[in-house]
């Protein structure tokens, strides 16, 4: 049975039934049958009806936005700025999808040659709870639009944002078969990869969910996506401008309950500005205000589940023991957890070595530029970092020496339709969003035609 929980106060919103052998047989067949005419839609065609899924999400935006809310947290204005963000990106790949996927002509000694590029098949979703809407978009858009048919295992946590997900494609018009959520447990991935139908599958979610499935995509010869933890560093120099730096590095870290990958986590900070930095970072944490993400006045609602905002609390409480400070925040009651601040975090600590998935910042100080590299890349994660210096030449430096898969200089670090998303090193492989994204499960296939 899934289980939906409300995080703020624990009372149990829903319970799902697992569907059974036999009607996820029929799920995977009615898929493999909608793949062999939806592969030879037109792009206009898409293109129609992902336009009524966009219009969709902003009619019903409210409601949807709620669903979020009940199932993991999220404040109301986080929720309705993420359907916003959600449809925003299907008339992006509405627009540009036909035209990453145009064929392209190569010069050669035959009379013809070109590269088209083919849809494979169905793609298997393994979906987080933390972004319920955006992360399954993300994956879906390029997904359908390139002429696949998706198949979804949403975090047991959002069922109801799941189905929901189903339901708005089905409205749009999409036919039957091409997007399903399936109401499975884990152990059913395994059956599901091996599908001769199935060609590829895509996960958001920890290492160890990522060092699994690769293995099962591996198994069965399957294409993968993998896109997990991250420990981003946020890097300010002397000549950062604090009153631009500050209120991002609190946004950064604390939004979506510090619930985000792509969240600045460790902030490596100059020793010569570190102390304005602490003072003015410590005043805008203590500024938040955590409690019922339905209040309009909150601004950090509770952890997803009790699970991890036991296990932020041991993080925290481990590092302290080695040596971290803890300046403000820290409380815990159920899943609301008071957004923290930790000084004198080091190497060692899991406030550095580790993911802390939830609101806990932790600075890190050093007297050089080289140190600040080289903490930055002191860590099996390379998912995205951000670099604030007036100096943008400096800034560009930094960003290509810097081991991740995205870096911004100035600006918050976040995921954008029109650019690749992905990382490196234990943070997975492959890319999302942009036209790297649209051809990662496609046949990328040449085409010779001699006289």
């Amino acid at each position: 049975m899934l289980r939906s929980i409300n995080p703020f106060d624990q009372s149990l919103l829903e319970e799902f039934p697992f569907m059974d052998t036999a009607t996820l047989d029929a799920k995977l067949s009615r898929a493999e049958l909608a793949f062999k005419t939806w592969k030879r839609s037109s792009f206009a065609q898409r293109r129609e009806m992902m336009l009524r899924v966009s219009a969709l999400l902003r009619k019903n935006k409210d409601a949807y936005a709620r669903h979020m809310t009940l199932e993991m947290g999220k404040v109301t204005r986080e929720a309705l700025g993420e359907i916003e963000k959600t449809a925003l990106a299907c008339e992006y790949f509405a627009n540009h999808a036909e035209g990453f996927l145009t064929a392209q002509s190569i010069k050669t000694e035959a009379a013809k040659s070109y590269v088209m590029y083919q849809p494979t098949g169905a793609i298997l979703a393994i979906m987080p709870w933390n972004f319920p809407f955006w992360q399954v978009f993300r994956f879906a858009l390029p997904a359908l639009m390139a002429g696949n048919v998706g198949l979804l295992k949403h975090a047991p946590n959002v069922t109801r944002c799941s189905l929901i997900i189903e339901e708005i494609f089905k409205e749009a018009g999409f036919p039957e078969g091409v997007f399903q959520s399936l109401t499975i447990d884990v152990n059913e991935v395994p059956r599901i990869l091996a599908s001769p139908f199935v060609q590829g599958v895509a996960l958001t979610g920890s290492e160890h969910a990522g060092s699994q499935v690769g293995a099962l995509a591996g198994k069965n010869i399957k294409h993968a996506v993998l896109e997990l933890g991250g420990s981003d560093p946020f890097i300010v120099l002397d000549d950062a401008d604090l009153d631009k730096a500050v209120p991002v590095a609190v946004q950064s870290r604390m939004q979506n309950a510090g619930q985000s990958c792509i969240a600045a986590k460790r902030f490596i900070v100059m020793k010569s500005i570190k102390n304005d930095f602490m003072a003015r970072f410590e005043q805008g944490i203590r500024a938040l205000r955590q409690g019922n993400p339905f209040d309009a006045d909150v601004t950090t609602g509770p952890m997803a589940r009790l699970d991890l905002a036991e296990k932020i609390e041991q993080q925290v409480s481990a590092s302290v023991k080695a040596g971290a400070q803890l300046i403000t925040g820290g409380a815990r009651s159920g899943c609301n957890y008071i957004p923290a601040l930790l000084d004198g975090v080091a190497p060692g600590m899991p406030a550095f070595d580790e993911e802390m998935f939830g609101p806990v910042a932790g600075v890190i100080e050093v007297s050089s530029e080289e140190d600040a590299i080289i903490m930055a890349n002191n860590s099996r994660y390379g998912l995205g970092a951000s670099v604030w210096t007036r100096d943008l030449d400096k800034g560009e430096m930094f960003a290509r020496e810097i081991e991740s898969g995205s870096v911004v200089v100035n600006a918050l670090m976040r995921s954008d339709s029109r650019l690749p998303f992905g990382g490196i090193k234990k943070s997975g492989y492959g890319r999302e969003l942009a036209e790297a994204g649209m051809k990662e499960f496609v046949n990328v296939k040449t085409v010779v035609v001699n006289t």
